[in-house]
């Protein structure tokens, strides 16, 4: 089980966006809870970021990354405790 997926865009075999809507629909399929998943890509006009979100992400990171950004990411999106499950 993740918590948090940190989801690249550019990926070898498939883009990001297509691996976060089979992480979708794979939630749907079996009624799980939807994990949480930031893009992150050097793409940084508004079409890629509704593009990211359209595609079932969370939230958006582009790079080069600034930690700062991460850290408010992680805080919003990981669970309340802090603890990973």
């Amino acid at each position: 089980a993740f918590d948090l997926i940190l989801m690249d865009l550019q990926l070898p075999e498939m883009d990001g966006l297509e691996a976060t809507r089979l992480i979708r629909a794979e939630e749907d399929n079996q009624a799980r809870a939807r994990i949480p998943i930031i893009a992150l890509t050097a793409n940084a006009m508004e079409s890629d970021r509704e593009a990211c979100l359209a595609a079932g992400m969370n939230d958006y990171l582009s790079k080069p990354l600034n930690a700062r950004d991460l850290a408010a990411a992680l805080k919003k999106w990981l669970p309340a405790s802090g603890e990973a499950t």
